[in-house]
């Protein structure tokens, strides 16, 4: 899951929003560097990460790819998936998207201790709206270009976009089924961590 999926999942309190977007910028132990309540929501992220990378609904997600290209499927997935969550919205939240993102923002702006790579994103995140974007199949294109140029090996993505593309309804449908099974998991986890 990416961006919007794991702050979906992740909770309505300003520190769970926050540790659900942490967890792709925090590595290594949580050792009371941040609030206790932040770093319970990076190991939410990580044990979602951790669920969905193993789950079958995914690895015939993945299957779907060339095998050429498997071993980076789930980066495309990552960032198909928020695209149907957004596109989908109204089936999986009562809260609409751009009350959502904003308040998402909001949060950001608020917090003056951002781990340095996310604070460095934050602004044009906010003002591109990079989260309500995500509704649009076209903006996906510059999202797995950004993170082709961040791979250790350039051009690993090349022909994803089209890849996606070709996949559309297949992929949706994964979507469908898995998503569902994915709120069921985060509430057995919130549910053991109360």
């Amino acid at each position: 899951m990416n961006y919007l999926a794991h702050l979906h999942l992740g909770g309505d309190a300003p520190a769970q929003l926050l540790g659900s977007l942490y967890g792709d910028f925090v590595k290594g132990p949580l050792t009371g560097q941040w609030p206790a309540d932040i770093e319970a929501a990076i190991r939410l992220h990580r044990r979602i990460d951790v669920f969905t990378d193993s789950h079958p609904l995914q690895v015939q997600a993945r299957a779907r790819f060339p095998a050429e290209r498997r071993r980076y499927a789930g980066i495309l997935l990552d960032v198909f998936f928020d695209h149907c969550l957004a596109r989908n919205w109204a089936d999986y939240a009562a809260e609409p998207l751009p009350q959502f993102t904003g308040r998402v923002y909001q949060v950001l702006k608020a917090e003056p201790r951002l781990p340095e790579r996310l604070a460095l994103i934050v602004p044009r995140m906010a003002a591109q709206d990079w989260l309500g974007s995500y509704r649009e199949f076209a903006v996906l294109e510059q999202v797995v270009a950004g993170i082709d140029r961040r791979l250790s090996r350039p051009g690993l993505l090349a022909g994803g976009m089209a890849e996606l593309e070709r996949l559309y309804q297949p992929l949706l449908e994964d979507f469908r089924q898995f998503y569902p099974e994915l709120q069921g998991f985060v509430a057995r986890e919130q549910g053991l961590a109360d």
